[in-house]
């Protein structure tokens, strides 16, 4: 992987984020995706967890805040309403990272408007919970991705950090079928957001059903192949200017 870094074979794609109140993009997630050198697209779930736990993966989300940067600094300054996710692996979390990676990009001037997304894996101890908790009170924001509810871990990290978007994952929006359009799960996620001030991403929407159970569910926001696939940043910032208005 780091000689394919060296050689550029990485590069980012922009997965759109949709308002269900109002149909509008408010922003993306960067996705970063290995092209080699003989063509083959490798997905990022073959090779993200060879990454994790080792020096690589540092390296490859440092290129993706840089790379970030470079093709998305004057979209992000045009649309300071907008947001853009990153997902950060535990290796970086608690031990300056977070901070040094926004300072080292220039990242920094859009601290609101950049979301850090990780997993509940990836907030392991108190440093981690102290850094995280010192970044949101910089401006910062943090999301908790992959929620499956399953087991109570998501709610314990909530409870330890002060996160306030989550993001449920695609396994459970796949459960939204015409047979069975509110799942015990989706009246558990409407319940939280009438008791709290959580906004809720729903991963993996695919089809016209699913939004709009969602929707009537109270959840905030999607992505999904329904509204885009991911797509290069050019192709993003073209999405997203048409449909902001929308």
């Amino acid at each position: 992987m780091e000689l394919g870094l060296r050689q550029g074979e990485f590069f980012l794609e922009y997965l759109p984020t949709i308002s269900l109140v109002d149909g509008r993009c408010t922003g993306a997630e960067a996705l970063i995706r290995w092209r080699r050198s003989d063509q083959l697209t490798i997905p990022p779930g073959d090779f993200i967890p060879f990454a994790e736990n080792t020096r690589v993966s540092g390296t490859l989300t440092y290129w993706v805040i840089e790379t970030v940067a470079v093709e998305l600094t004057p979209w992000l300054r045009a649309n300071p309403d907008a947001k853009l996710a990153i997902n950060i692996p535990p290796e970086i979390v608690g031990r300056g990272g977070i901070r040094y990676a926004a300072d080292r990009s220039g990242l920094s001037e859009f601290t609101d408007q950049i979301i850090l997304e990780m997993t509940e894996r990836g907030i392991p101890d108190m440093m981690a919970v102290t850094a995280i908790n010192d970044y949101l009170s910089t401006g910062g924001c943090v999301a908790l991705d992959d929620v499956t509810l399953v087991g109570g871990g998501n709610l314990a990290v909530l409870a330890r950090c002060h996160i306030s978007i989550i993001k449920l994952d695609r396994s459970l929006v796949s459960q939204i079928v015409e047979h069975e359009p509110a799942p015990a799960w989706l009246e558990s996620v409407t319940a939280l957001l009438r008791s709290s001030q959580l906004k809720v991403v729903a991963e993996g929407v695919e089809t016209q059903f699913q939004l709009a159970s969602l929707r009537a569910a109270g959840i905030q926001e999607a992505q999904g192949f329904y509204f885009s696939p991911p797509v290069p940043a050019a192709e993003f910032v073209a999405f997203h200017h048409k449909t902001r208005g929308s």
